[in-house]
C-alpha cells in the first residue's frame, strides 16, 4: 500500500504545491487522479516517488516510511511512474529501451514479453523511440511497467493527445495490470474513462484534496467539474480548454 498522509511539498524558489494531502492506493486498487490544470497532480506524483522532496508529512510504501528515499531506491523497493509525455529514450531503439527498462532481464525475456502486451514492438524493434506515433511511444513506456512487475505504477496524462483507439489499448492495459495485482495511481483527463476502472477517485484543486471516494458517488463530468472544482475551471482554463487536462 502506498500512503501519502499530510504530505505538503513545492519546488525550491517557488510557492508550495502541496497543502496537507492525505491519500491512499491500497494493494491490488485502481485509483484515480483528477483536478483542474495547476492543482498539482504531477507534483503528487513526483513527491510520491521522490523526485520532489516532501517538506512535511509523510509517504509510506507498506507501512514503512520512504520519505526521503530517492527515485531509484523507490523503483528498486517496487514503484513505478510513467510521467507525461511518452517516459521513453528517443534517441535509443525500441530494443535498446527494453534493455533499459527490463533492469536485468536477459533482452529476449524483455523483448518477448513487450511483444507480449503491445505485439507493434515485433515489427518497430529496430527503430528510434523517437520515430514512433505517439501511441506508439506511450505504449513502449507502459511495457516498462509490464516487464519490471512493480508493486505500484503511477501513471500520469496516460491517454493525453491519443487518439480514442489507441486510449482503449492503453485502459486494456490498465485493466490488465489491475488484474495481475499491481496497484495503480492513474492521473487521469476523461473522467468517464477513469470512472469505469477505478476503485476509489480523488479530485484535487489547488494542492489539496476536495473529494474523496467511489465512483460511483460521482455523477456526470459536468456536475463533478462544476461541483467540486467550482471556480478553478474559469481561473485555469482559458480559451475553453480542458478543465482537467492536467
Amino acid at each position: 500500500m502506498l500512503e501519502l498522509e499530510n504530505v505538503t511539498a513545492g519546488y525550491e524558489g517557488a510557492a508550495r504545491v502541496l497543502d496537507g494531502i492525505t491519500l491512499e492506493v491500497p494493494d491490488g486498487a485502481c485509483v484515480g487522479l483528477l483536478g483542474p490544470n495547476g492543482a498539482g497532480k504531477t507534483t503528487l506524483l513526483r513527491a510520491a516517488t521522490g523526485i520532489v522532496r516532501v517538506s512535511g508529512g509523510s509517504i509510506r510504501l507498506d507501512s514503512k516510511d520512504v520519505s526521503g528515499r530517492s527515485p531509484y531506491q523507490l523503483a528498486d523497493a517496487g514503484v513505478c511512474h510513467i510521467p507525461e509525455g511518452r517516459g521513453v529514450f528517443p534517441a535509443l531503439t525500441v530494443r535498446d529501451n527494453l534493455a533499459l527498462f527490463g533492469k536485468g532481464m536477459p533482452l529476449e525475456q524483455a523483448v518477448a514479453r513487450a511483444i507480449e502486451a503491445f505485439p507493434f514492438v515485433e515489427r518497430r524493434i529496430d527503430a528510434l523511440a523517437g520515430t514512433l506515433s505517439g501511441g506508439e511511444r506511450q505504449m513502449l513506456a507502459l511495457s516498462r511497467a509490464w516487464l519490471t512487475k512493480p508493486k505500484i505504477v503511477l501513471l500520469d496524462e496516460v491517454s493525453m493527445g491519443l487518439a480514442p483507439l489507441i486510449v482503449d489499448e492503453v485502459y486494456e492495459f490498465i485493466q490488465r495490470l489491475a488484474r495481475e495485482g499491481t496497484s495503480l495511481l492513474v492521473v487521469e483527463q476523461y473522467v468517464d474513462r477513469i470512472r469505469a476502472v477505478a476503485d476509489h477517485i480523488y479530485l484535487m484543486r489547488s494542492g489539496e484534496i476536495r473529494f474523496s471516494g467511489k465512483p460511483s458517488e460521482l455523477q456526470s463530468e459536468e456536475a463533478i467539474l462544476g461541483h467540486y472544482l467550482g471556480s478553478a475551471l474559469s481561473d485555469e482554463t482559458p480559451n475553453g480548454g480542458d478543465p482537467i487536462a492536467r
